[in-house]
């Protein structure tokens, strides 16, 4: 008769502890899952956003020779102060363009901010339970 609410106390805390696990090991689950999301989002994002900076490249790049072409011929008399013009404004633009990559570059974005909250309130009510049953 000892043995039996022996094995009842002890199936108990193993039944807690079994359950206690399930839950943490669903909650993992759930979190991998949505970070697994957000790094799909982030990637087809990034993909979106080459493929237009990519097109707006290079439709700029044909809009600027047309352009140049175009002043050339307008101004066929001082065509060699035209290109001069053009030149050093390209330069001036790749300049800026160079250092605004350069900045992006080194700005750190809060990749995955979603998933961090997440398991920084999971931490936070998990401590709050421990406290509890203590």
């Amino acid at each position: 008769m000892s043995e039996t609410p022996a094995r009842t106390g002890s199936n108990g805390l193993f039944g807690r502890a079994r359950s206690g696990a399930a839950a943490l090991l669903g909650t993992g689950k759930t979190r991998l899952e949505l970070l697994g999301n957000e790094l799909k989002e982030e990637k087809l994002r990034a993909v979106r956003l080459l493929l237009l900076s990519q097109l707006l490249a290079f439709c700029l790049a044909v809009g600027t020779i047309l352009l140049v072409a175009m002043l050339v011929v307008i101004f066929w008399e001082s065509r060699v102060i035209v290109l001069a013009c053009a030149l050093g404004l390209f330069v001036v633009g790749s300049g800026f363009a160079y250092a605004a990559l350069k900045r992006a570059m080194h700005r750190p974005d809060r990749l995955f901010a979603a998933s961090v909250a997440e398991l920084g309130e999971d931490l936070r009510q998990l401590k709050g339970a421990a406290r509890d049953e203590a």
